[in-house]
């Protein structure tokens, strides 16, 4: 992880990838403040913890806890309210959002589709015949390595050099469907696919599907590379109270302000375990028990419990290190804490 955070920073230290903005919804999704101060201890490997050490160890700028609307908690260091924080791979679940939202409305028929379906430029590579659901659940079997790739893609778009070339000279490894491997490159394929199959780019697929009809209140931007297509695999910014929002809408089974954006079937759907890795669903982390949350290397999360109507973003701007099974500890006592 430390390799994959210091090549990052590496890449992105001087340039920045080409951005699109989305713009918010005209009826924001109402939060309340009813925050209080919130004292919460933890056991992880046999050993108590608080949540303030917690925080200050993970670096965290933002952290927000929600209980239905209401916010319970929210407190910010070196940052604030209306800072726009990198969402890194949280993005991958805004992205399984908006291939729910296309596959209801058509445009995708199948997820059982090969995406060269919809990209057909990516026959002969590892993709070719690949199918939609293997991307989702990170089973496409295409060669790759995260800790040495990702800093690759990243720097090429910060270069503002289009990604599709390194795509297609992936080549196999193993046959899809049958194991596990998290590739960020499955979901810029996918970002690719859904911008093919709806004819609208990804970042006004997302604004007009996802993010004005959840409610967000502020404006974000997507990173891009040289093609103008959106990264799909990372690089939202936006703060931690839309954030939030999409939490909720995931909370209360995709809808919000009383109208369902993404369907409830593909909320149950993304947010079960894949088949793969009882860990994981489609783009989304699972928490082994209803619980589960989007989450970004360097300490992004957003957290589900819907046992107990809670959402709970964290955020940092420093990529801190973490560990995941700490970070589940810690939210799910902070969930119980806040639902009495």
């Amino acid at each position: 992880m430390r390799s994959i955070l210091i090549a990052l920073t590496l890449a992105t230290a001087h340039t920045a990838p080409p951005a699109d903005v989305i713009r918010p919804s005209a009826d924001p999704v109402p939060l309340v403040n009813a925050s209080r101060p919130l004292s919460v201890t933890y056991t992880y490997k046999g050993e108590q913890h608080t949540l303030d050490d917690f925080l200050t160890r993970t670096k965290t700028n933002g952290f927000l806890v929600l209980r239905g609307q209401k916010i319970v908690h929210e407190r910010y260091t070196g940052a604030n309210r209306t800072t726009r924080f990198q969402s890194w791979s949280m993005a991958k679940s805004f992205t399984s959002a908006a291939i729910g939202v296309a596959l209801k409305e058509g445009h995708i028929r199948s997820l059982d589709d090969p995406v060269t379906r919809y990209v057909p430029e990516l026959r002969g590579s590892g993709y070719d015949g690949v199918s939609i659901k293997n991307l989702l659940r990170m089973s496409s079997g295409v060669e790759w390595d995260e800790a040495k790739d990702v800093p690759k893609m990243q720097a090429a778009a910060a270069k503002g050099l289009p990604l599709t070339p390194m795509v297609t000279k992936r080549g196999s490894d193993w046959e899809p469907g049958t194991q596990f491997e998290y590739n960020s490159m499955n979901s810029y394929v996918l970002a690719r696919v859904l911008t093919e199959a709806t004819g609208t780019p990804y970042h006004r697929y997302v604004e007009k599907k996802i993010w004005r009809p959840a409610g967000m209140a502020g404006t974000a931007r997507i990173d891009a590379d040289g093609d103008g297509n959106s990264l799909g695999y990372c690089c939202f910014h936006a703060t931690d109270r839309d954030y939030a929002r999409f939490g909720l809408l995931f909370l209360r089974q995709g809808k919000a302000n009383g109208k369902q954006v993404v369907p409830a079937s593909w909320v149950k759907a993304s947010t079960s375990p894949s088949g793969v890795n009882p860990r994981y669903g489609l783009h989304w982390w699972l928490g082994g028990g209803k619980d589960f949350m989007a989450a970004g290397f360097g300490g992004q999360y957003i957290y589900v419990s819907p046992e107990h109507n809670v959402v709970i973003v964290k955020s940092t701007t420093s990529t801190g290190a973490h560990d995941q099974e700490e970070v589940l500890a810690a939210f799910k006592a902070v969930a119980a804490a806040v639902s009495g």
